[in-house]
C-alpha cells in the first residue's frame, strides 16, 4: 500500500529530475507542481477562510457579549454561521492536504533507489554488494537493518564512482537507475543538517546545510502572517493565534534539522509558492465576496424601499376610500327655549345648596292651593 501511495510522487518527481538534470530544480519544481495540483482544493479552503475573516468583528462581539456563558456564544456563533452559510471546517481540512504530500515525498527522498528510481530490494542489495567492492561501507543499526537514510549514501556513492561500478552486469537495473548529483548551489540535498555540528567549519557546504532549517522556520512563519492578512482576520484574531502560529515553524525547524536537507528545500520552495497563492486568492475572493455583499446590501436596500412605497401606496388608497365616503351629520341637543340657572359644581342655584338632583322640579315647593 506505501509503495502504491509513493509511485505517483517518485514518478513526478523522477521526471522532472530527467528534464532539469538538478535534484534541487526537480524538488523547487514539484513543489510548484504540487500547488498547482492541489489549487482547486486550496481555493475552496481560501473562500471559505475570507469569509471568516469577513465575521471576525460579529464574532468578537459574540465573544465579549457571552464572555460569562460559553454554551450561549457556541449557539450564537454556530447561528451566524448558518445565516452566511459558512462550513468553520471547510477552510481547515483542505489547509491539511500539503502534510499529505510531505509523507511520501519523505519516503521518496530517503529512499532514492527502491522508491525514486522504483528498483526492487535484490536489486538494491546487489547494487550495495557492487559498492562494497569498491570501499563503500553500509550504515547498518545494532538488529542487522540498515540505517534509514542508507539508500542516500549509497546512491551517492554510485554517481561518484558511477565509471568504476559494473552496474550493468547487474540484473534488473537496466535504464532505471540513474546518476543522482544531490548538490545544488553548493550543499548537498542528501544530507542531514543535524550531523554537521560535530565537525563544524565555515565553509559554504556546511553553513548553508544550517541555513536550509534556519529559513524553512522563517518562510514557514512569513507565510502564516501572510495567510492571516489574507484572510481578513482582525487585529485581535491575529494576536490570539500567535501562538498558534509559532507551532508550525517550530515543527518545520525541528524536521528539516533531522530530516534530509531536500525535505527543508521543499519546505522553503513550498512555503514561497503559498505565499504568492494565498496572497493571490486572498485579494481574489476578498473583491469577489465584497461585490457580493454589496449586491445583496442593494438587494436588500431595494426591497426595503419598495416596502415603503408599497406601505405609502396602502396609506393614499386608505385616504382616498375616506375622503370619498358621504360625511355623517353631528347630533345636535334638541332645542327647549328654557334657560337654566347656572349652578356651581355642588348644584347650587342661589342660596339652595344641592338644588339640582336628579328628581329636580323648579315648582315643587310652591303653593299648589293659591
Amino acid at each position: 500500500m506505501g509503495r502504491l501511495i509513493t509511485l505517483p510522487f517518485a514518478a513526478l518527481l523522477r521526471l522532472i529530475y530527467s528534464l532539469s538534470g538538478s535534484y534541487g530544480l526537480s524538488i523547487i519544481f514539484f513543489s510548484l507542481v504540487v500547488t498547482l495540483i492541489m489549487m482547486p482544493f486550496q481555493m475552496k479552503s481560501k473562500r471559505s477562510m475570507v469569509r471568516m475573516g469577513k465575521l471576525s468583528n460579529r464574532q468578537m462581539e459574540l465573544q465579549k457579549q457571552y464572555a460569562n456563558n460559553q454554551q450561549k456564544y457556541q449557539e450564537e456563533l454556530a447561528k451566524l454561521y448558518q445565516e452566511e452559510n459558512i462550513n468553520p471546517m471547510g477552510g481547515c481540512l483542505w489547509s491539511l492536504l500539503p502534510m499529505f504530500v510531505i509523507v511520501p515525498l519523505y519516503s521518496v527522498i530517503r529512499q532514492p533507489i527502491t522508491v525514486f528510481m522504483g528498483l526492487g530490494e535484490e536489486v538494491c542489495n546487489a547494487l550495495r554488494t557492487a559498492a562494497e567492492g569498491l570501499g563503500y561501507v553500509a550504515q547498518t543499526l545494532g538488529n542487522g537493518s540498515y540505517g534509514a537514510y542508507e539508500q542516500i549514501y549509497l546512491s551517492d556513492f554510485i554517481t561518484r564512482h558511477w565509471s568504476e561500478l559494473d552496474w550493468r552486469g547487474i540484473e534488473g537495473a537496466g535504464d532505471r537507475l540513474l546518476q543522482m548529483h544531490f548538490d545544488f548551489l553548493g550543499i548537498n540535498m542528501g544530507a542531514q543538517p543535524s550531523t554537521v555540528f560535530g565537525s563544524f567549519s565555515w565553509e559554504w557546504a556546511v553553513i548553508g546545510l544550517i541555513l536550509i532549517p534556519v529559513l524553512a522556520a522563517v518562510s514557514s512563519y512569513v507565510q502564516t502572517i501572510v495567510i492571516s492578512k489574507s484572510n481578513g482576520q482582525s487585529q485581535e484574531q491575529q494576536a490570539s493565534m500567535r501562538m498558534v502560529n509559532l507551532m508550525m515553524p517550530l515543527m518545520s525547524l525541528w524536521f528539516c534539522f533531522s530530516m534530509p536537507a531536500a525535505l527543508g528545500l521543499y519546505w522553503i520552495a513550498n512555503s514561497v509558492w503559498g505565499m504568492i497563492r494565498e496572497s493571490t486568492l486572498g485579494r481574489y475572493y476578498t473583491k469577489k465576496i465584497n461585490a457580493e455583499e454589496e449586491e445583496r446590501a442593494a438587494k436588500r436596500e431595494a426591497a426595503r424601499q419598495l416596502r415603503i412605497e408599497e406601505s405609502k401606496k396602502r396609506v393614499a388608497e386608505q385616504r382616498e376610500q375616506e375622503a370619498a365616503r358621504p360625511k355623517k351629520k353631528p347630533k345636535t341637543q334638541p332645542k327647549t327655549g328654557e334657560k337654566r340657572a347656572p349652578t356651581t359644581e355642588a348644584g347650587q342655584i342661589g342660596g339652595r345648596p344641592y338644588a339640582r338632583g336628579r328628581s329636580y322640579q323648579a315648582d315643587r315647593y310652591e303653593n299648589k292651593e293659591e
